[in-house]
C-alpha cells in the first residue's frame, strides 16, 4: 500500500485542528496509509536543529517540501505531482518546516518544492489544509466527484 507520511515541525494543540487532520487521515485510509510525524520545535528558534529532526524522517521516500518560495501549484497539478511521486517512490512525505522555514539542507533533500500561493497562513491551520489538499489530489487521481 502507498504511505503518506506528513513530516512537520511542532505539536498541534488546537482540538479543532487535530480533529480535522483525523477527519482526513480516515478518507485517505482507502488510498494510502496516511500518518503525521511531528518534530520537535527548537526552543531556540533554530532552523539547523529543527532541520536534523526532519531529515531523520525524509530517508529513502520521496520528500516533497512545502515552502512559500516553491512552485505554486493547483490541486490539479498537486494530483499530478502525487502520481508522479508514487511512480518512483512507495512514500511520499510532505514537509513542512516550521513558521521560520527550513535549514538549506532540509531544501536540497526535497525532490520537490511546492507552494499554495502568496498568502501567509497561521502555521498550525496550513497543516490542516495541506491534509484537505492530498485528500483533494488521490480523490482526482481516483476520479471521484469530491473535487467538483
Amino acid at each position: 500500500m502507498k504511505k503518506v507520511c506528513v513530516v512537520a515541525v511542532g505539536k498541534i494543540k488546537e482540538s479543532y485542528l487535530r480533529d480535522g487532520i483525523a477527519e482526513y487521515a480516515k478518507r485517505l485510509s482507502r488510498f494510502c496509509d496516511f500518518s503525521v510525524k511531528e518534530c520537535e520545535e527548537s526552543p531556540r528558534q533554530d532552523v539547523e536543529s529543527e532541520g536534523k529532526a526532519l531529515l531523520s524522517s525524509m530517508d529513502g521516500s520521496y520528500n516533497i517540501l512545502t515552502d512559500r518560495g516553491g512552485e505554486d501549484v493547483s490541486s490539479e497539478r498537486l494530483a499530478r505531482i502525487v502520481s508522479e511521486a508514487f511512480s518512483k517512490a512507495d512514500r511520499v512525505n510532505f514537509v513542512v518546516g516550521s513558521s521560520r522555514g527550513v535549514a538549506d539542507k532540509v531544501r536540497d533533500k526535497a525532490d520537490k518544492v511546492i507552494s499554495f500561493g502568496r498568502a501567509t497562513y497561521p502555521h498550525m491551520l496550513f497543516r490542516l489544509m495541506l491534509c484537505e489538499q492530498i485528500y483533494r489530489a488521490f480523490a482526482i487521481n481516483a476520479k471521484l466527484p469530491y473535487h467538483k
